[in-house]
């Protein structure tokens, strides 16, 4: 009697780590490095991908089947394109090792090794199931966990949901502890709802009652940098469209308590900061103001502070002081320009009438 056939086994892709390859993401194919390999819960291999495209925070665990390891057009360039990269990447990392200035760079160096591959997936908060983006420093049998369930209360971590729902029946807190936990973030179900912009606006009401100059701690976030960009736009186009006449920017520092430098920073990325010849004063003209107002940089914010029912006594601290400097010009190419130093400019001139420069 014939014995039926062996079941046919697909032979395990050669994937190694370090190389580059196309990988499968929501219909396109884009070139991944491979920077770590675990087995799954179907002892399947799982390979850590990074889109060289992509910010680091979408880096993600896929399987065998979204990598393509040939057949793509372009694949023999991409395979030498790693190993050249590779080679190149060795070098660099020994003589970094051998110029190191301070054991703080290697340090850093470590840290960042460390911490380049996340193992959790994603955590359950609440009611929600939450998507990671990065590494995060738990202990070694829960950070290797695919999903971790916290408590919204007391924060406490556990590896098991049955763990977890009998804790949340004993759990009798029904906030943080600690008195001074307080963030500015939103977590992701309640993004793009309007609440990271309303935090920032209050915090910037808090200075004003204060009287101090308020900006965040550097370096931000990308995605920090556009909030806070995206505020101060709002903001300062608000007062420039209804203002009439000369102000310096520490005066418009003074109205609404940001950061002279922040201000500058604000108006030269939405391309606002014209100087004339032979003026020290930087020009906002009407027509640059009603520009950047119909842009996509002015966006209304979804929710604001209402002051009127602000009431908060500020703790007995001294005021900030800013250096006030304004945005320094690299005349290098032009010697012979009449541009006057950065320190010397230090009113910003709302011109009504129609010149362009």
């Amino acid at each position: 009697m014939p014995r039926p056939p062996k079941e046919i086994v697909p032979a395990e892709p050669n994937i190694s780590v370090g190389k580059f390859y196309f990988v499968k993401r929501e219909e396109e194919l884009l070139k991944s490095k491979i920077l770590d390999i675990r087995i799954g819960e179907s002892n399947a291999k799982e390979y850590y991908v990074h889109y060289e495209s992509l910010n680091r925070r979408l880096d993600e665990w896929v399987q065998a089947d979204r990598i393509v390891t040939r057949g793509v057009p372009g694949d023999e360039d991409l395979g030498s394109f790693s190993q050249n990269l590779g080679g190149q990447r060795n070098r660099i990392d020994e003589e970094d090792l051998v110029d190191s200035e301070s054991p703080t760079d290697d340090l850093e160096r470590e840290h960042k090794q460390l911490t380049k591959v996340k193992h959790i997936d994603c955590i359950q908060f609440g009611m929600y199931e939450i998507d990671t983006w990065y590494f995060s420093p738990y202990p070694d049998e829960y950070g290797k966990q695919k999903k971790l369930f916290i408590c919204e209360y007391c924060l406490k971590y556990m590896k098991l949901e049955k763990t977890y729902r009998y804790h949340l029946g004993e759990c009798i807190r029904r906030h943080p502890p600690g008195k001074e936990i307080y963030h500015k973030v939103t977590l992701p179900p309640f993004q793009r709802q309007g609440y990271g912009k309303l935090l920032i606006a209050f915090s910037y009401e808090l200075s004003k009652i204060e009287g101090v100059l308020g900006s965040p701690e550097h370096p931000l976030s990308d995605l920090g940098k556009l909030s806070y960009r995206s505020y101060w736009s709002w903001v300062l186009l608000d007062i420039l469209r209804e203002l009439k006449g000369n102000v310096t920017v520490r005066k418009l520092s003074e109205m609404t308590s940001i950061t002279c430098s922040d201000i500058i920073s604000t108006l030269e990325s939405m391309s606002m900061l014209k100087y004339r010849v032979g003026d020290d004063a930087a020009c906002v003209t009407p027509h640059l103001v009603d520009e950047c107002i119909r842009s996509a940089q002015f966006k209304r914010p979804r929710l604001t502070v209402d002051t009127a029912h602000l009431k908060w006594d500020p703790p007995n601290t001294g005021k900030t002081d800013d250096s006030g400097s304004i945005v320094e010009i690299d005349s290098s190419e032009d010697e012979d320009s009449p541009m006057k130093s950065a320190d010397e400019r230090n009113d910003l001139e709302t011109d009504d009438s129609n010149s362009s420069f």
